[in-house]
């Protein structure tokens, strides 16, 4: 597996990621996501070979502030550590930023992902929170 920066977007390659997860808020609007991803701090791809294999996509200022906006990884890769594999990537391209945080769903597929290195604060909230 190779992970390197996502420089040219594939519409379709894209909508198929984010609709075989389920993630169809976004491929109900294409526009909206591309026009995100163009305005994205980072993008990561994972590849093996050359099929795509998941995408990691960060926004924020990269100095104060980063924030992990979308880790998807087509489901026939899933659980062979390409998500912690970008995350990682991430982690450590930043590393200096005080402040990284993870914005997705709160789902128990989620938290069996979270890893303890990455997000050592990371719970889920609880009405008590809000």
């Amino acid at each position: 597996m190779k992970i390197i920066e996502y420089a040219s977007y594939n519409e379709q390659e894209i909508l198929s990621l984010y609709a075989s997860v389920g993630w169809t808020a976004y491929t109900e609007h294409p526009d909206t996501l591309r026009r995100g991803f163009e305005n994205s701090l980072l993008i990561l791809g994972a590849y093996e070979g050359e099929q795509l294999a998941g995408i990691i996509r960060a926004v924020g200022d990269g100095h104060t502030v980063v924030f992990v906006q979308d880790i998807l990884v087509f489901p026939d890769f899933q659980r062979k550590g390409i998500g912690s594999a970008l995350l990682r990537a991430v982690l450590d391209r930043y590393s200096n930023v005080r402040q990284i945080e993870l914005t997705t769903d709160n789902t128990e597929k989620l938290l069996h992902f979270i890893n303890p290195w990455a997000f050592p604060n990371f719970r889920k909230l609880d009405a008590s929170d809000l």
